[in-house]
């Protein structure tokens, strides 16, 4: 719920504990401070500020902090000083210096999404509880060494930067799940070829396009007649997103091939009057739900499900080994899915379940020294889904205790230890 300067001023907020504002501002409301005691969001996006006080640290309840869509040029150091500050989101600012005081000692979630960032300090390998980490659409070559160091981090977003390759430590964090890593010039070449031998393209004269069916960060999706025949048509927004470039989300869908598992695409979509990038892919049924909503401010890392979904043992095999056959076709055609979670599958309740959103996707050479180990790191995200299918379960059996021991292996700690793919596929279909 927006609230507005002249509520604040006039003292009409005192005791909330979140404070959204959206009024140009030249500079920081001293008036915030009087919240000090209650205030534990504090959003103000897109309000045009460029600097905050170096007292923030008087906001000692303050845990998270928005300032996306501003004029920000420098993180500002008076953040690393607030003692409760655990999120902080400065996306689409114009930062170009991280100072290492800026980066609180509790910080779990960092947004720095689309600014000019070249270097990241040495000091963020000392936030031993950073989660998520979300830097795309910067001009960062090379991440500081003393990142190693953060042994908690799930979610890596960077795409859309400068890396010619990833360093090996990389590889070696333990809890490292989601990896999103296209529009570098790591993977320029294979998405470039992709796109250029693409030949099932769309004209856009042929597509008839109908009422909205949902929204994501890097396009819209409608429903489309193409040359009388329903299908979805997805429509790029042309910008960085959280997860990277449009151009790299089409190249990694026209790589996926087809399989089961996954929304079959049928072509780019050509010839729009605006320019705009596009794909057609099969309308899934009405009667397919997403599995659950994505992570919230409390869970961070991990989605968030209706408290009355419930699946049966067997249902719940079925769906995993769904998925696990969806990723090991893709991994074998060198697509690193990178946002492997629940919220991204659509399921009948029977068990038929379909992974989709290849925003976060990645291409790669399947036969290069990495491959296995990018699949180990996807592998861990598919650990985390099966321990939420089991968690769901409404009784345990042998099957959940095995899809639990299977589980466990996914999750290991030492990445080189994990199961890949195939294995996992061949499990869950023992299991049905």
């Amino acid at each position: 719920m927006l609230q507005t300067l002249e509520q604040l001023h006039a003292g009409l907020l005192a005791g909330v504990t979140h404070l959204q504002l959206r009024e140009p501002l030249d500079v920081f409301p001293d008036a915030i401070f009087d919240l000090a005691d209650t205030l534990e969001i504090l959003d103000l996006n897109g309000t045009g500020l460029s600097a905050l006080p170096e007292d923030m640290h008087r906001l000692h309840r303050l845990r998270i902090l928005f300032c996306s869509n501003n004029a920000f040029t420098v993180l500002p150091e008076s953040l690393g000083r607030c003692p409760a500050l655990t999120m902080i989101g400065f996306k689409a600012n114009r930062i170009r210096d991280v100072p290492g005081s800026a980066l609180p000692v509790n910080l779990r979630w960092l947004i720095l999404t689309d600014n000019a960032i070249e270097t990241l300090p040495k000091e963020i390998g000392h936030c031993a509880a950073l989660q998520k980490c979300m830097l795309a659409g910067n001009k960062i070559s090379l991440l500081p060494e003393s990142m190693i160091n953060c042994k908690a981090l799930e979610l890596l977003r960077l795409s859309a930067n400068r890396f010619e390759a990833l360093p090996r430590w990389v590889f070696t964090l333990p809890r490292l799940s989601w990896l999103a890593l296209a529009g570098n010039p790591l993977t320029a070449g294979i998405e470039a070829e992709v796109l250029a031998n693409a030949d099932s393209d769309v004209a856009w004269a042929d597509v008839d396009v109908g009422p909205t069916l949902g929204e994501g960060a890097s396009g819209v999706i409608y429903r489309a007649l193409h040359k009388g025949e329903a299908v979805a048509a997805k429509l790029f927004k042309g910008a960085v997103t959280s997860d990277g470039l449009p151009e790299s989300e089409m190249a990694a869908s026209l790589r996926t091939g087809r399989h089961t598992n996954l929304i079959p695409v049928r072509g780019r979509i050509t010839g729009h009057p605006e320019g705009r990038q596009g794909l057609v892919m099969d309308l899934i049924e009405a009667d397919f739900m997403t599995l659950a909503g994505p992570p919230s401010f409390a869970t961070c890392t991990r989605d968030v499900y209706d408290d009355t979904v419930r699946f049966d043992a067997t249902t719940a095999v079925r769906m995993a080994h769904g998925i696990a056959s969806a990723a090991r076709h893709l991994h074998e055609r060198g697509v690193l899915h990178g946002d492997l979670y629940a919220h991204n599958i659509l399921h009948d309740g029977k068990g038929y379940a379909i992974l989709g959103d290849f925003g976060g996707a990645a291409l790669y050479d399947a036969e290069s020294v990495d491959g296995a180990a990018l699949q180990r790191i996807e592998v861990r995200a598919f650990g985390c889904l099966l321990e939420e299918l089991i968690a769901r379960c409404a009784e345990q059996s042998e099957q959940t205790e095995a899809l639990g021991r299977l589980g466990s292996a996914c999750l290991h700690l030492n990445p080189r230890q994990r199961p890949l793919f195939a294995e996992i596929e061949r499990e869950c279909a023992r299991l049905l």
